[in-house]
């Protein structure tokens, strides 16, 4: 049976647990970790925790999948912030420029700002209509919690390793 990212997210938990018990070295934590997010199957996560004590799944039945995070919480608002976000400041950038131009000038110039703000904004309302129409907001969403929790797991390895350290130092 096929895992999904919340699987792989739930064995890359148990295996930082096991890194901060030591009952893994950071070494085996890594090449561990990256075969989690490589899994594609059940059993390819099951082998990962099979000598590990606690709760270890016998086999794939047992791998409840997780469920996923709120990480989709109001994800259509803030992929569409994203999406939008550089478009309103330069297109008000630019009409801030056009209207001193036209206070200096003493007569209202063409208006050039509009081909700024006409194509750039077409662009961005097709990409926009198909990104909805394609579950964009909720990709990018699991995608920004995965740089989040690899951020986490990084600042996780960072402390093992710190951990580590001190005890090999105070010994």
């Amino acid at each position: 049976m096929r895992a999904g990212d919340a699987d792989r997210q739930a064995v890359a938990d148990k295996l930082r647990g096991a890194l901060d018990e030591g009952r893994l070295d950071l070494h085996e934590y890594d090449e561990r970790l990256q075969q989690a997010y490589a899994a594609k199957t059940y059993g390819e996560l099951d082998r990962l925790l099979a000598d590990l004590p606690g709760p270890v799944p016998g086999e794939r039945a047992q791998v409840v999948p997780v469920q996923p995070p709120e990480v989709y919480a109001g994800a259509t608002r803030r992929w569409l912030a994203e999406t939008w976000d550089g478009y309103f400041g330069v297109v008000a950038v630019c009409v801030v420029i056009w209207a001193v131009i036209s206070a200096m000038a003493g007569d209202v110039v063409y208006f050039w700002p509009g081909w700024v703000a006409g194509p750039w904004g077409a662009v961005l309302l097709v990409t926009t209509v198909a990104g909805l129409a394609n579950g964009e907001p909720r990709k990018w969403a699991a995608k920004q919690a995965r740089k989040k929790t690899a951020k986490i797991e990084k600042r996780a390895r960072k402390q093992g390793e710190r951990r580590r350290e001190a005890t090999e130092d105070a010994d």
